[in-house]
């Protein structure tokens, strides 16, 4: 019985995961990856350093994976939504460790209906990777706590340690809690030595990747929100993801069944127990180990952020969230011996709202990434040559996913008889930002008059014709929301 609802909770998951791969356009981050992934291995490589702020593992996966995939959307996506789907099964085994069979269970559904791990498991960046390494290291670390003398557990925890830290340099607030305390617990140097080797050969092997990349500015825009907002944005995104439908709504029924979890661990510490005699010494006290890790790997980026290296935001702390899952997943099955119609009905209004979250997104655009996808299909066929203000100026990215005949406008003038604005907000950490809707937007030159405008619900472009075409000059132009453009070009044919 147990197996075939793991088998209905992995089959849910995967379909909320690889259902929709193309559903949404490629952002930024996701265009940035195409263009890494269409280099040869070598150049993606050496390309690493300056286009992004995390390691290369998952870049040198993905480039792999897309030989056979591809680069189309869902050949870009559908690696994270494997890991995605890993990750459900890796956390039904950590949560039926700490927690029995109920508790696997239900941590494998509480993950599999999470939207913000449903979102990056759609997502060609590492954060599907993070999250899949990070319950895995917790299961192993535990297991090698376990079995302090058995080096292949050792050296099986060190390894994953190892990848989560090429995945992601947040994954060392997972990773350093664990192998301090391997190092406090283990009985001997060369177990230690075990266990240590590769996190710490991994960690020095990337330092200097590290300090490159902290130098070129990726995260940057991170700090264009306050500490304080991104804080209060962690709890509610691990609930209901970036946004959602009727989200007051869903953040009430997933909190309060979170709330329930929280009461179940609470019981598990007091010495006459709601629920009594199913819990036996090492999984309660392997319960207070992942609760401690949990904390460590949230609280350990606020300290960081207060020392000066800011770079919280939720989808940086993603390698907690499935360990969240699980510390929950352990409650709800401890609350259960007393009350299992209570929490089987918070479980499943969890996963429904969750769910419903996931749906919700897919059919609702302003709920979606920035759709670059549709502001190209907006300028409608090229014929002819165009000259394009695009905002941000670095839209040139995901443009020229949609439109690969786009270039960089050069100096000093370009002929055409068409100027397209096409314009998308900046969107800070956890923000909605509208685009730029001027109501009686100038005409770019002389003898253009407004052929066709199109508001969608992430972008705006507007379409400028001239009766012939003439030497527009290639100078610096603000975009429709007065910020410095991109200007690009498109041949016609």
């Amino acid at each position: 019985m147990t197996h075939r609802v793991l088998a209905l909770v992995l089959v849910a998951g995967a379909a909320l995961r690889f259902a929709t791969l193309d559903a949404q356009s490629l952002w930024y981050d996701e265009a940035v990856t195409a263009q890494l992934l269409r280099m040869d291995l070598g150049e993606m490589l050496r390309a690493i350093p300056d286009s992004e702020s995390t390691p290369p593992l998952y870049y040198a996966l993905a480039w792999l994976w897309t030989q056979l995939a591809g680069t189309g959307e869902v050949g870009l996506r559908s690696l994270s939504a494997v890991f995605g789907t890993v990750t459900i099964a890796v956390v039904w085994v950590l949560g039926r460790r700490v927690g029995g069979a109920p508790a696997g269970l239900a941590a494998a559904a509480l993950v599999s209906f999470n939207p913000m791990l449903v979102w990056f498991s759609q997502e060609a960046r590492a954060y599907a990777l993070l999250a899949l390494l990070g319950a895995l290291s917790a299961l192993l670390w535990l297991r090698a706590l376990e079995q302090p003398r058995r080096a292949r557990a050792a050296l099986a925890w060190g390894a994953v340690a190892a990848l989560a830290l090429a995945t992601h340099y947040y994954a060392i607030f997972l990773v350093a809690p664990q192998g301090l305390w391997l190092a406090l617990r283990l009985p001997g140097l060369r177990e230690r030595a075990t266990a240590l080797v590769l996190p710490a050969a991994a960690g020095l092997a990337l330092a200097p990747l590290a300090l490159d990349q902290r130098a070129n500015g990726g995260a940057a825009f991170i700090g264009d929100s306050s500490l304080a907002t991104r804080l209060a944005q962690v709890p509610k995104q691990f609930l209901v993801g970036y946004d959602a439908p009727l989200e007051p709504l869903l953040i009430a029924l997933t909190a309060l069944a979170a709330l329930l979890g929280v009461v179940g661990l609470a019981t598990l510490r007091d010495r006459r127990p709601l629920a009594p005699a199913q819990v036996v010494p090492r999984a309660r006290n392997e319960i207070g180990l992942l609760a401690g890790l949990t904390g460590a790997a949230l609280a350990l980026p606020v300290l960081a952020a207060l020392a000066g290296e800011d770079h919280l935001i939720t989808r940086n702390v993603l390698g907690a969230l499935a360990l969240v899952c699980v510390l929950v997943a352990a409650g709800l099955a401890a609350v259960a011996q007393g009350r299992p119609r209570a929490v089987a009905a918070g479980l499943a209004v969890a996963c429904a709202a969750g769910a419903v979250a996931v749906a919700g997104v897919a059919r609702s655009p302003e709920l979606q990434r920035d759709d670059w996808r549709a502001a190209v299909r907006a300028l409608g066929p090229i014929g002819e040559p165009r000259l394009i203000v695009a905002t941000p100026d670095s839209a040139l990215t995901p443009l020229r996913y949609y439109l690969p005949a786009l270039r960089p406008a050069t100096p000093p003038t370009f002929t055409t008889a068409e100027i397209d604005y096409v314009a998308l907000p900046v969107r800070l950490p956890g923000e909605r930002p509208q685009p730029p809707r001027p109501a009686d937007p100038p005409a770019p030159a002389g003898g253009y008059t407004l052929a066709a405008r199109t508001d969608g619900e992430t972008f705006t472009v507007l379409r400028w014709r001239a009766p012939a075409p003439g030497a527009e000059p290639i100078a610096p132009s603000p975009g429709l929301d007065g910020t410095p453009a991109a200007l690009l070009t498109v041949a016609g044919g």
